[in-house]
């Protein structure tokens, strides 16, 4: 009795010091495992350029053109190859002369199954008017929009590709919104009144693809590839999602782009992001290129005008905006 006993205490204390030893081994794998440092994926510059390049070659993105039909069908068959999911909202909108515009609001989900979401938006139309053109015989002519906002796209396609090679630990949704730029022209009788600006988003805000829909936040990107371009902190940004402007902010001063992303308040900017906040109630903000020493006072030299082509796209600027939103987005 005395030897099976003691054999049953060895027994026990193997047991015990086993068990003591694998609860040691998970806790230490946890550990490391905690420990693990986030793999950020490379933005890849060139694949952003020829993202903005592709949607410029159609021509101006113009609701009711064959360049505006063309380059949707680009945009959602891209994101088709990427994404878990994509969604074409149609819908139609009254312009500020009363023109019934067909607009489409493009959207790519990648992890659909995720209650934990981010989106990231950007504006794929252009604008249908020169009208802060120099040469006032231009004003009626449509532009290519290659920063406003094709530059925004090219982005986030190449952020939705990365996505797509390389899960983050949050869903994400990439919303591509029409009708953004058909805002009255500067001489005419309906400027600064009525909420002409914005359509698609003040549509997908009341009408959101999927019923209930709810992110933790939204990035807007717009303007965001000029040569040497700077963003201040927008207006509405900081009133809606100041936490999140100083995050953003704080990344892409932590990853070397402390000269472009500056702690400065730029003005309040009416653009998809107002109406998002407004209607939606989701914390948004706006990365936009802000220079109060541009020739027109507020955004870049060429902002609605002819010259708003390729020659104004810079890949440095795009690397730098896209780095900083990945940074954010697998940092969650």
């Amino acid at each position: 009795m005395k030897f099976f006993l003691n054999v049953f205490m060895i027994i026990t204390v193997v047991l015990i010091v086993g068990c003591n030893d694998g609860q040691k081994a998970k806790h230490k794998s946890a550990s490391e495992k905690a420990e693990k440092p986030i793999k950020i994926p490379d933005f890849n510059k060139d694949s952003a350029y020829h993202f903005v390049q592709m949607q410029v070659d159609f021509g101006p993105r113009v609701p009711g053109t064959k360049a505006h039909t063309d380059c949707a069908k680009y945009l959602s068959g891209t994101l088709n190859r990427m994404a878990d999911t994509v969604f074409v909202q149609t819908f139609q909108a009254r312009a500020y002369d009363g023109t019934v515009l067909n607009g489409k609001n493009i959207i790519g989900s990648f992890q659909p199954e995720k209650a934990d979401r981010i989106f990231l938006c950007a504006h794929w139309d252009s604008r249908p008017f020169a009208d802060h053109d120099p040469d006032i015989k231009n004003h009626n002519t449509p532009i290519d929009g290659a920063n406003d906002g094709a530059s925004g796209v090219g982005v986030l396609l190449e952020i939705a590709r990365q996505i797509s090679l390389s899960k983050p630990k949050v869903g994400v949704d990439i919303i591509f919104f029409d009708l953004e730029d058909y805002g009255p022209p500067q001489d005419s009788q309906q400027k600064g009144e009525g909420d002409w600006w914005a359509l698609g988003s003040q549509y997908w805000s009341r009408n959101t693809h999927i019923p209930g829909y709810f992110a933790k936040y939204g990035i807007l990107l717009d303007m965001v590839g000029a040569e040497n371009a700077t963003f201040l902190m927008e207006g509405f940004s900081l009133y809606y999602a100041p936490g999140l402007v100083k995050k953003v902010w704080n990344t892409a001063h932590q990853i070397g782009y402390s000269s472009r992303f500056l702690f400065e308040q730029g003005g309040y900017i009416e653009d998809d992001h107002k109406y998002v906040n407004e209607i939606l109630k989701i914390p948004t903000i706006n990365i936009i290129h802000l220079d109060h020493q541009s020739v027109n006072g507020s955004f870049f030299d060429h902002w609605h005008t002819v010259r708003d082509n390729m020659e104004t796209i810079s890949q440095e600027t795009l690397k730098i905006v896209g780095q900083t939103v990945l940074t954010v987005v697998f940092e969650e």
